[in-house]
C-alpha cells in the first residue's frame, strides 16, 4: 500500500515538472495595447511625426517635417511611462475596435481655429479591432482641455522633445 501512495506521489510531482529553468502557468498573460500617435501638418513649422510606443518598453519615432532627428530613431521607455502614456490617454480612447473624430464640421468641434495640426491615436492588441481617435488640435471647445493637455504632454511623458525641436536655425529638413 505504501509503494502505491509514493508512487502515485512520483508520478503526481513529475506531471509538475517541466524542463530546467522552465516554468508554466495557467494564469492569464496581461495584454497591453500598443500606442501610436501621430502629429500632422500645420500652417508654420509644427514638428511633423508618428511615435510608437510597444507595451514592452520599445519605442521608434518616424519623422517626417520639421523635427530634430533626420530618421527612424528608435528608444525606450520605462513601463512607468508606458503606464503614464496609456493612463493619460484612456479617457479618450473610444470603445476598441471604433473611430472617433473630433474633427471640424463634427458634432464635438463647435469652436475651431485655423491651421492647428491634426493628430491621430491609435490603440492596437492582438486578436482585436484597432480603435483610434482623430483630433484636429484647432477644436477649442471647452470640453476638449484635458484632451489637448494629454496630447501637449506626450513629447515630455516619453522623453522625446529634444528629438522633435530642431536646433536654433536648423529648419528640421536638413
Amino acid at each position: 500500500m505504501r509503494r502505491l501512495g509514493a508512487a502515485t506521489l512520483l508520478v503526481t510531482l513529475s506531471a509538475c515538472a517541466t524542463g530546467p529553468g522552465k516554468m508554466e502557468s495557467n494564469a492569464p498573460v496581461a495584454q497591453s495595447d500598443t500606442i501610436r500617435f501621430s502629429a500632422g501638418r500645420c500652417f508654420g513649422t509644427c514638428p511633423v511625426y508618428s511615435v510608437t510606443v510597444e507595451p514592452d518598453g520599445s519605442g521608434v519615432l518616424l519623422p517626417e517635417k520639421y523635427t530634430a532627428v533626420p530618421g527612424e530613431t528608435r528608444f525606450a521607455v520605462t513601463p512607468q511611462q508606458y503606464r503614464r502614456l496609456r493612463d493619460s490617454l484612456a479617457p479618450f480612447r473610444p470603445k476598441t475596435g471604433t473611430e472617433r473624430k473630433i474633427v471640424p464640421g463634427s458634432a464635438d468641434c463647435k469652436r475651431m481655429a485655423t491651421d492647428m495640426p491634426g493628430y491621430r491615436i491609435a490603440w492596437t492588441r492582438a486578436k482585436q479591432e484597432p480603435t483610434h481617435l482623430d483630433y484636429y488640435g484647432g477644436c477649442h471647445d471647452p470640453q476638449h482641455g484635458r484632451l489637448r493637455t494629454a496630447i501637449a504632454a506626450i513629447p515630455k511623458l516619453l522623453d522625446i522633445q529634444k528629438m522633435l525641436t530642431p536646433a536654433p536655425g536648423k529648419t528640421g529638413k536638413e
